[in-house]
């Protein structure tokens, strides 16, 4: 890679010893990416702070970079920990286990980072404008930022976004650049009626199954309402990660990039378009439905972070009612988001009803020990899709009126 003089400094211990590290391994990489030079960046979000997905090696990086005395050059969010900081007791987490957290949380916030503890940063920290190059890891983020907000980043993973946050610079390769940004495959959606602008579920459907089909392609959706809701879009980014390598989506006359289909995919050809219709999704959500008698123990929501316009349609939902015997149901959210939902009573409300409000992480981490629950009731096709394998739930997807439902009378058919 060409380095300018001022990174040929900051690698010869110019800017302190873990400037020189974390640009010694990005100028690496950059060689591995065959990019030939750094681009500057105005802010990160770092994915590797959850001990139960990074393990001990991400720790021990963490540490060692607070130890080289690291701070942050560009404003830094973080992504979910591996507990709820303020409730961790409360959600039986064993004590080795919280400490090990605990030791992960403080590395990086010794560092200088804003600790929003979330895997949505676009409902909780400084938000990018449109074309600002940013380095985001965690995969819906990544998508989102991307594709709602347009600003740039490539598919970034653990230690290299917590490197560029120290350096502030990235790689010139991949979706920062605006020629490789444009639309890869044309999806139509057909025979959808009203519900499709509002209803998450089916968005997290339709991602679900772009994802699969679509690897890393770059898809253009047409035919989705212009009045679609960042919510649907949130559930899309999760889904299409979650079954492939969703980076970067256009939507005709609803994402920033595509105004039209045709300016969305600039001068490459379309070719043979994807249709998808109803029963489409109705084969996916059956794919994702694991359980095979509809009685629930568990209600999660909030995968990724829910929104507060989530948690207010779950209270309208639950219409005063309360969350049945033998059922319990979390909501996974942001510290942001949870004191509006303070400030406005929904929060006194959901918890009236039996709602857990958790903030700092979700469900896939919790250890299931002592819980007893076999069946978890779910909106989110993420969590459809993890929950099996990773804690050992198996499955019912439904939508958030149905998840609510199943919350009071512990079914969701």
């Amino acid at each position: 890679m060409r380095l300018t003089p001022g990174e040929e400094a900051m690698l010869s211990g110019r800017d302190g010893e873990a400037a020189a590290f974390a640009l010694r391994i990005l100028t690496q990489l950059g060689d591995l990416y065959g990019a030939e030079e750094f681009i500057p960046i105005t802010q990160v979000h770092v994915d590797g702070c959850c001990y139960q997905t990074a393990g001990d090696a991400a720790l021990d990086f963490a540490e060692r970079l607070a130890a080289l005395g690291a701070r942050v050059a560009v404003p830094t969010t973080t992504n979910v920990s591996g507990r709820d900081i303020q409730r961790w007791r409360e959600h039986r987490f064993p004590e080795a286990l919280a400490e090990k957290s605990r030791r992960m949380e403080a590395a990086y916030l010794s560092m200088g980072v804003i600790p929003t503890w979330t895997c949505a940063p676009y409902l909780a920290g400084p938000l990018p404008r449109f074309g600002e190059q940013i380095v985001w890891a965690e995969s819906n983020a990544i998508a989102y930022v991307n594709s709602v907000i347009g600003a740039r980043t490539h598919r970034y993973g653990d230690y290299v976004d917590a490197c560029a946050a120290v350096v502030g610079r990235t790689h010139r390769f991949g979706l920062h650049l605006a020629e490789n940004r444009k639309g890869d495959v044309l999806v139509r959606l057909e025979g959808f009626g009203p519900e499709l602008a509002a209803d998450t579920s089916l968005w997290g459907l339709l991602g679900y199954r772009l994802g699969q089909a679509l690897g890393a392609r770059i898809p253009v959706i047409e035919g989705a309402p212009a009045e679609v809701t960042a919510d649907c879009l949130k559930a899309f980014s999760a889904a299409g990660a979650a079954s492939g390598s969703l980076a970067l989506f256009h939507v005709a006359g609803v994402t920033p990039e595509a105004p039209s289909v045709r300016a969305a995919f600039g001068r490459r050809r379309a070719g043979e378009p994807i249709v998808v219709r109803p029963p489409d999704l109705d084969a996916t959500r059956a794919a994702l439905t694991s359980a095979p008698a509809d009685r629930v123990d568990v209600v999660a929501l909030g995968c990724p972070h829910f929104s507060y316009q989530e948690a207010w349609s779950l209270a309208r939902a639950l219409a005063g009612r309360r969350v049945g015997d033998g059922v319990a149901c979390f909501l996974f959210t942001n510290r942001a988001v949870l004191a509006d939902l303070i400030a406005t009573g929904i929060a006194g409300e959901l918890e009236t009803a039996g709602v857990r409000l958790t903030t700092d992480t979700c469900l896939l981490h919790w250890p299931m020990q002592g819980w007893g629950f076999s069946t978890l009731a779910t909106n989110s096709a993420k969590f459809a899709k993890y929950a099996p394998g990773l804690i050992g739930l198996s499955v019912r997807y439904g939508s958030l009126e149905q998840c609510a439902e199943a919350a009071v009378t512990g079914r969701l058919p």
